[in-house]
């Protein structure tokens, strides 16, 4: 869920992640309109109108939202664990030790298995009715947006901002504090989809994750080097991007033996695609200078 509107004005002519470059029109046409890219670091923004931006972020404050499956929520407890460790391990303390808020934390999914891994663990959700839910499920989560809570400086030793910035239109306020309340050489994760993805190359326009009506409120694309520049600009060094995963279609949109066939390729290519950066599912780790 994200912790900030966008602009109000959804034309943006320059860069918005801190090149202040100009931005040109791509051959990604999307149904607002092609997808402009910045000519410096390759960041993509969406032609969205606000009207339709706000429509479709409804959907994170509706009453099922977020409610996996056993299957799918023992996978996030998985994945969380590896980043969890990461995180331990960056800034060398244990868990205990470790003060972490997971901003834009919907129902708190990842401040609960933090919070039985051992970390001082808490939640910002702006979605009102979920924010309530997890605090229903005995979870430490605020309502509203990280600004609003007003922590004080240097209150976290890490944060992070899982499938947030992608909802961004101008990410640099966010992104500024979450360094003012991190602690100096915190830890601040993020993951977002990779525009600079094979699965981008091969799919283009048919890619979901750029769908607004698809994955709502999706209006900022970012890239390793997008993501490094905004981190340089914020105050952030990289400590170490990862990229995973390959796609070359959606399920439905061919027949099952091109689907299952797609599919095999994209497996054979994901380790390639790690090594090179090239994965559609992108995960930084910054640390706050």
């Amino acid at each position: 869920m994200t912790t900030q509107p966008p602009s109000s004005a959804p034309y943006i002519s320059a860069c918005p992640v801190g090149c202040g470059t100009s931005l040109a029109s791509t051959e990604i046409h999307l149904p607002e309109g092609p997808l402009r890219r910045c000519t410096s670091c390759g960041q993509l923004i969406s032609a969205a109108s606000e009207s339709r931006y706000w429509e479709t972020m409804a959907s994170f404050n509706a009453p099922g939202f977020n409610q996996p499956a056993p299957r799918e929520l023992e996978r996030r407890r998985r994945v969380a664990g590896r980043r969890l460790k990461t995180i331990s391990r960056l800034l060398g303390k244990d868990p205990a030790d470790i003060r972490l808020v997971d901003i834009g934390c919907s129902r708190g999914q990842f401040v609960d298995f933090a919070a039985q891994a051992g970390f001082a663990a808490e939640g910002v959700e702006p979605a009102p009715d979920i924010a309530a839910a997890a605090r229903a499920a005995g979870l430490n989560v605020h309502t509203g947006l990280l600004e609003e809570q007003r922590y004080p400086d240097a209150a976290f030793d890490a944060a992070s901002l899982f499938e947030v910035v992608e909802h961004l239109r101008e990410p640099l306020p966010l992104l500024q504090e979450c360094r003012r309340i991190l602690k100096p050489g915190g830890v601040l994760i993020i993951s977002t989809g990779n525009a600079a993805s094979w699965t981008v190359g091969a799919m283009g326009a048919r890619w979901d994750y750029f769908h607004i009506e698809k994955d709502g409120g999706h209006i900022s694309f970012f890239n390793p080097q997008s993501i490094t520049t905004l981190a340089t600009v914020c105050g952030f060094n990289v400590e170490r991007i990862e990229t995973s995963r390959v796609k070359f279609h959606e399920k439905g949109d061919v027949s099952a033996a091109l689907y299952t066939a797609g599919k095999i390729a994209a497996e054979l290519l994901n380790l390639p695609a790690q090594i090179a950066g090239r994965g559609h599912d992108l995960l930084a780790y910054l640390r706050r200078r």
